[in-house]
């Protein structure tokens, strides 16, 4: 076995035990909330989803990439390079609909009575539940077209355009199937991370507005840097911008596997780690993020009612 495999091999082995950790802790932390207070939130809803897409593409990518790291390679059959393939494609595109969808979620939650969000302030967590429905149900049946283009290794003989995936071999795309991606994967992941650019911005506006009219409450306690607006702030921007240079990075690095019958080893495992990193690293983020934005969402509407 090559040295550089192992390396690889620990490197996802390790990358998928701190992102299964991380979103069960995440969860844990969650459902200790739920417990005190017997209530479930919208938001309590929202990351439980997020959990969920996170770990099938944490599992989708981490588990097979590991196993062939290891030197165990093309060892699925052809259902299981359509199940490999499905459950990456179905994480990836829930967990981006679902942060964005969160982003907004807490745009509204956040955003004063008499802002333009006050006629869905009251009605935004009940159409939650719906909205999160209907993203799985759009992707679960939009990404059962993809698979029907895996096969496993025994079954491909007699194709001229393959890709070596390692675990799977992989029917190269024709003009069709690089439409329907466009159009059902990548202008939807365009139009959500625009949206949540947008509404993590009118967050941070909002929350430096409200910062700059309790600036003399928070200059007689302590430093500004400390104050629940600051901290909110930061971590907002640390969410957005690690949601946005991942998934970038990991859509230009999925694009240039698509346009190569026979990717470079370094570009498999280079494209699987980073599509990997923001489900990875986002619990950690967010266990401290919706707290925060919690109080001050009391604290600001408690200001605008008075």
């Amino acid at each position: 076995m090559d040295s550089r495999d192992v390396a690889v091999g620990l490197m996802f082995l390790s990358q998928s035990a701190v992102g299964i950790l991380g979103n069960f802790s995440l969860l844990y932390h969650h459902l200790v909330l739920f417990c005190n207070d017997c209530t479930l939130r919208s938001t309590d809803l929202i990351l439980r989803h997020l959990i969920i897409a996170n770990s099938l593409v944490i599992l989708g990518r981490g588990i097979p990439q590991t196993i062939a790291a290891f030197g165990l390679k093309y060892f699925f059959s052809d259902f299981g390079c359509k199940l490999i393939l499905y459950i990456q494609r179905v994480g990836r595109s829930m967990s981006i609909a679902i942060t964005c969808l969160l982003s907004i979620f807490q745009n509204i939650t956040i955003s004063p009575v008499n802002s333009c969000w006050k006629d869905l302030k009251g009605k935004a967590p009940k159409y939650i539940g719906f909205s999160i429905s209907l993203c799985w149900i759009l992707y679960l049946v939009v990404n059962s077209i993809f698979p029907l283009y895996v096969l496993g290794k025994w079954n491909s003989k007699n194709l001229t355009k393959k890709r070596y995936l390692r675990y799977c071999l992989d029917i190269g795309p024709d003009n069709i199937t690089n439409s329907l991606y466009a159009t059902f994967f990548v202008f939807p992941e365009v139009v959500f991370s625009v949206l949540m650019i947008w509404s993590s911005g009118s967050m941070v506006l909002l929350l430096y507005r409200h910062k700059q009219r309790v600036q003399h409450i928070h200059s007689l306690k302590g430093s500004p840097r400390s104050c629940p607006e600051s901290m909110a702030t930061q971590r907002i921007l640390i969410l957005v911008g690690s949601f946005l240079s991942f998934h970038t990075l990991s859509s230009i690095l999925n694009v240039n596997v698509a346009h190569h019958f026979n990717p470079s080893w370094w570009l498999v495992n280079t494209n699987s780690l980073i599509s990997m990193c923001f489900p990875t690293v986002s619990p950690f983020i967010l266990m401290n993020h919706n707290p925060i934005l919690s109080k001050l969402s009391k604290n600001i509407s408690r200001e605008n009612f008075h």
